[in-house]
C-alpha cells in the first residue's frame, strides 16, 4: 500500500513540475518561433545583441535575414534565431482584446442604430397606411 502512495506522490510532483516549469517554457518557444517565421521585409526588429534595424531581405535557404541600420544604411546579415523581437505593429496581427470603454462605446452605437432602424420601420409602416 505504501508503494502506491509513493508512486502517486511522485506522479503528482512530476505533474506540478510539468505545469510550472516545462509547459510555459515550451509555449514561449513556440511563440518565439512563430514570430521568427512571420517576419517580412520592412519589419523593424531588435536582435539578441541589441542591434535595431529594418529587414531588407530574407534568405530562406540560409535561414537568415539582412537588416539595414542607422542613417548610413549599413547592412548586416543575421540568422533568424538572433531575432529578439519584432517591433513593427502589423494591421492584420492578432487583434488585442478590447478595453471596457471600447466595448461600452460599441454597445451604445449598436443600441442607437437599432433604435434608428426601429423608428424608420415604424415611419414606413405609418406611410404605407
Amino acid at each position: 500500500m505504501q508503494g502506491w502512495v509513493m508512486i502517486l506522490i511522485y506522479a503528482a510532483l512530476f505533474g506540478v513540475l510539468y505545469l510550472v516549469l516545462i509547459r510555459p517554457n515550451s509555449k514561449k518557444k513556440k511563440e518565439e518561433q512563430a514570430m521568427r517565421d512571420n517576419i517580412a521585409i520592412g519589419d523593424d526588429v531588435t536582435t539578441i545583441g541589441g542591434i535595431v534595424g529594418r529587414i531588407v531581405a530574407i534568405k530562406e535557404d540560409e535561414d537568415a535575414f539582412i537588416i539595414e541600420t542607422g542613417s548610413d544604411r549599413v547592412k548586416m546579415k543575421f540568422k533568424k534565431w538572433a531575432i529578439s523581437s519584432v517591433d513593427t505593429v502589423k494591421e492584420n496581427a492578432q487583434e488585442k482584446p478590447k478595453s471596457k470603454l471600447e466595448q461600452l462605446q460599441e454597445a451604445r452605437a449598436a443600441k442607437k442604430k437599432a433604435k434608428e432602424e426601429a423608428k424608420a420601420a415604424k415611419e414606413n409602416a405609418n406611410n404605407n397606411e
